[in-house]
């Protein structure tokens, strides 16, 4: 196809997708300060919560948990800045109006968006897991890759999800976005169980915590990776249902969510920068 020629239906769709991906597969990596802010940073706070749990003489799977979760941690500051607050911060770039009139429509733009974070994030836990385990010698037991593979895909799905739905209110609270950002930060660190089984909170307060994906995603990956030796805080078939119910959830709420966005886009004229 020539270049000048329009790219209609899933070709366009591709291409958006493809583009708005672009700044945080290959721009983001462009700045090498934020190499170090999204992997090594992250990986201190790892490191201090393996010398607690070895101070206190707690068993070794426990290292595994917390370099798990530190790996976790990735994700959820990734959804938090780089889906929830975007287009607070698109807004006051100028960029949101643009987006509302683009062809390829709103959803390809959170595809995009959802995609290169997903891209640039996972090489980042990977290399957080990789290293925490050649340091504290951590080995792990996968017999059911499939089914961690599954786990793995349905929790992403729904924490993308769920950063979709929280780009839609944040953008409607206005100024507010980054404090809320702020505000589910540490709250979310300690409800989802990123150090410690969740169990530990007691079954009432874990199926609450268990709200938000990454809260049963780390049990149940937990479980496959230590097969026999983590007390699990739901049946792994189980966990993956409700994982399931939660990503169908999340994705309905953030559609029906964009659709009144882009309602008051258009008919309020509410969601421009005015000066």
């Amino acid at each position: 196809m020539n270049d000048a020629t329009p790219a209609r239906g899933m070709l366009r769709l591709l291409r958006a997708i493809l583009g708005r991906s672009y700044p945080r597969i290959i721009g983001a990596n462009r700045d090498k300060s934020w190499l170090f802010y999204d992997t090594v940073l992250p990986l201190l706070g790892t490191i201090a919560f393996v010398y607690v749990y070895k101070a206190l003489g707690a068993p070794e799977r426990f290292v595994g948990y917390v370099i798990m979760g530190g790996a976790t941690v990735a994700f959820w500051m990734n959804v938090m800045w780089s889906m929830a607050a975007q287009f607070y911060w698109d807004k006051q770039g100028g960029n949101l109006e643009l987006y509302m009139v683009v062809p390829c429509g709103i959803p390809a733009i959170l595809l995009g968006m959802s995609f290169g974070g997903f891209v640039g994030t996972v090489i980042r836990a990977i290399a957080i897991v990789a290293i925490g385990s050649l340091l504290f010698d951590v080995h792990y037991t996968v017999s059911q890759w499939p089914v961690f593979l599954l786990v793995f895909g349905v929790a992403i799905v729904g924490l993308y999800g769920l950063g979709v739905t929280f780009a839609s209110l944040f953008l409607l609270w206005g100024r507010e976005a980054w404090h809320m950002a702020n505000l589910f930060m540490e709250p979310v660190f300690f409800l989802s169980g990123f150090y410690f089984p969740v169990r530990a909170l007691g079954f009432w307060a874990g199926m609450g915590a268990s709200l938000i994906p990454l809260t049963l995603a780390l049990d149940a990956m937990r479980q496959l990776l230590f097969p026999g030796t983590h007390p699990p805080f739901l049946p792994l078939g189980t966990e993956l249902g409700i994982l399931g119910a939660l990503a169908i959830s999340f994705i309905v709420l953030a559609r029906f969510l964009l659709r009144k966005m882009e309602y008051l886009a258009r008919r309020e004229g509410r969601l421009s920068l005015r000066f």
